[in-house]
């Protein structure tokens, strides 16, 4: 089955360019939003302050003469509001409901509803055009009824200079949306470029006839990137770690293997030549090439890359009798007797059956190896608070203090399995397998005999 193909996501630098333009444009809708109000507000407060002088000056001439109501309207009173786009001006001067002069059909205030010498603006509907009306009501002596002066005019010249302040604010907002845009590029390219030398650093390695294992050379970086370089150096330096490994077991096990070869190999040749005892060395080269590759192939489960095996709950007593049953007729045919110390019930650990069986079973084979004939192995198991141990001893002569420090190394052999056939494998296959289900393991010389012990803490006991 063909692998799904991954979803696409969006450039880094779309992704960048997205999180700063569509913020900013949005502060521009916004601040625009806020200057068309004040725009508006600011036009209506100028126009309404001219306005109010022409009324002013209309309503400063108002008098009382000989008991009769009397102005002079003055020019400039009108002159004030004259502007470019030729706004009508309309006004009223009224005593009571008679008018005095002016335009009769302009809309008048709802009675009682100006103060004495207190200006009123409002926009109204006058001959089909909106039109702002400002008003104002006087009171004079020996005249019972109040007179209301009125000035009005049409609106053109405020919707001409509210639209021009507008476009100035627009053109504004897109220069400086635009200059964002053009100083942004540059601002990503600059920031992004130690992202491209990281890039590079790594894709120059794939031109390269050998892979280079070596860290990055990527110069300075920044504090958001120094640890994606770190963590793929450090994936580097395992990945270097497991191939040099692999070319160490792949170069001990060819030398291990090319002995039991070379024997099979003049062995064939002397059972052609019909040599009797050629077909039994024969088996015996392929019985020792047999258990090399089992123990390189249990080697290789234990040493297997990746996370820790998933833990199940293991009985470890049937674990035990099972490696039992499987090792007592070598341990009879060496002459060795075998024997369990355990409780009668069930001691249950989290951890993993086949690599608790390959530690157990590789221990009990050393031991019946090396120890000699007439000799004993004990295969125990102890419970306490802090945890469970798994204990494999014999009474066997012991490691000489030379050999305890290579104890787990691949392929070595010691002075003490001198004269003895053997890979060198066991002990490491059980350090490997130890470190994989976290239990701690030691190695102890009794003198006389030989103990290894492997402790599984509390937890993994408890589970």
């Amino acid at each position: 089955m063909p692998p799904e193909p991954r979803a696409r996501a969006l450039a880094l630098r779309t992704r960048l360019l997205t999180a700063m333009l569509v913020p900013l444009l949005a502060i521009a809708v916004l601040l625009g939003l806020a200057g068309a109000t004040l725009i508006a507000d600011v036009v209506r407060r100028t126009n309404d302050r001219v306005l109010g002088g022409a009324l002013g000056a209309i309503a400063e001439t108002v008098q009382v003469e000989r008991g009769e109501v009397t102005l002079d309207l003055p020019a400039a009173a009108f002159g004030m509001l004259e502007n470019s786009e030729r706004d009508n001006v309309y006004y009223r001067v009224a005593v009571g409901d008679r008018l005095l002069t002016g335009y009769a059909d302009l809309p008048a205030p709802a009675g009682g509803a100006l103060a004495i010498d207190t200006p009123r603006f409002r926009f109204a509907r006058y001959r089909d055009q909106n039109i702002r009306i400002a008003e104002v009501r006087r009171a004079l002596p020996r005249i019972t009824e109040p007179v209301v002066v009125q000035v009005a005019e049409t609106l053109d010249g405020r919707a001409a200079l509210q639209r021009r302040l507008m476009i100035a604010l627009l053109i504004g907002e897109i220069v400086l949306v635009g200059v964002a845009i053009l100083m942004i590029r540059p601002a990503l390219a600059w920031s992004l470029r130690p992202l491209a030398r990281l890039r590079g650093a790594v894709t120059s390695r794939d031109t390269r006839a050998t892979p280079d294992l070596s860290p990055l050379e990527t110069g300075p970086l920044p504090a958001e990137l120094r640890p994606l370089a770190d963590a793929f150096d450090h994936l580097l330096a395992r990945l270097d770690a497991a191939t040099a490994g692999v070319r160490r077991f792949t170069a001990d096990a060819s030398h291990q293997m090319r002995t039991p070869l070379a024997v099979l190999k003049v062995q064939v040749a002397l059972a052609r030549r019909g040599e009797p005892r050629a077909l039994g060395e024969i088996a015996d080269a392929a019985d020792r090439l047999e258990r090399l590759v089992t123990q390189l192939l249990a080697l290789a489960r234990a040493e297997e890359a990746g996370a820790s095996p998933p833990l199940e709950q293991v009985d470890l007593r049937e674990v035990l009798i099972a490696v039992i049953s499987r090792r007592i007729a070598q341990a009879i045919d060496a002459g060795v007797e075998v024997q369990l110390d355990a409780p009668a019930d069930h001691v249950v650990i989290a951890g993993h059956r086949t690599l608790l069986f390959e530690i157990v079973s590789n221990l009990l084979d050393n031991a019946i190896r090396y120890i000699g004939d007439g000799q004993m192995v004990t295969v125990s198991i102890e419970r306490d608070a802090h945890g469970v141990t798994i204990g494999v001893a014999d009474d066997g002569p012991g490691l000489a203090d030379a050999d305890l420090a290579h104890l787990g190394e691949r392929f070595v052999r010691l002075q003490s399995s001198a004269g003895q056939e053997g890979s060198g494998l066991g002990l490491a296959i059980v350090r490997s397998a130890a470190q994989r289900l976290g239990a701690a393991i030691t190695f102890t010389n009794t003198r006389p005999g030989f103990r290894v012990s492997l402790r599984f803490a509390a937890a993994a006991a408890d589970a």
